[in-house]
């Protein structure tokens, strides 16, 4: 997995890359689909969302190792809500969230599609990360279920991570493209939500 050393059997280790916890470094389970955001591509993306990410509600959909919560915690995100349905992942997710005191952050242990399909937020989320396994081509499925009524606050940003051979994904019409880049077999990319009818 890029930019992570095995850390003994079973487990890998994650390096938080600024704010409060820069430097620390988490642990994570070896799982099937379990694939951390890599250093590179995390430090471009909260560049890109600097000045959104203080004070703002987050979501991490199929968070996996907690990478994007942490680090959004970390730079002074308001809250964050992850949701991973993997049993190891799920408890050290919580461990890791013991070790650094981050009680602003919320597991919840559930598959994202249905979460999202049964649940409705009592107030939208200012920033989205979505980045679900490779192999289940999730991409359209959950996008279009966050675009639906009371998950995204007016204006959020939505960050996308996806293979770079994938070509069918297509995000919601009323997303703005924000950025897009490359790094080896992934794409990211970083959208604005804008409401129907604004």
């Amino acid at each position: 997995m890029r930019g992570n050393k095995t850390q003994g059997k079973g487990q890998q280790k994650l390096r938080i890359i600024g704010g409060q916890w820069r430097s620390r470094q988490l642990s994570f389970p070896v799982a099937p689909g379990l694939r951390p955001t890599g250093d590179r591509i995390r430090e471009t993306l909260f560049n890109w969302l600097a000045t959104d990410i203080p004070g703002a509600r987050c979501l991490d959909l199929f968070a996996g190792s907690g990478a994007l919560s942490f680090e959004a915690l970390s730079r002074d995100a308001a809250s964050c809500t992850a949701i991973e349905r993997h049993p190891d992942a799920v408890q050290q997710l919580r461990d890791n969230k013991a070790l650094l005191e981050a009680e602003n952050l919320s597991i919840i242990s559930a598959d994202c599609q249905q979460y999202l399909q049964q649940t409705r937020p009592k107030e939208g989320y200012h920033i989205v990360f979505i980045d679900p396994p490779f192999d289940k081509q999730l991409h359209c499925s959950i996008c279009a279920a966050i675009n639906s009524p009371g998950w995204l606050a007016p204006g959020a940003a939505i960050y996308v991570e996806l293979p770079t051979a994938d070509n069918s994904f297509a995000a919601p019409s009323n997303w703005k493209q924000l950025q897009e880049k490359v790094a080896g077999e992934v794409k990211y990319c970083l959208y604005s939500y804008i409401e129907p009818g604004a």
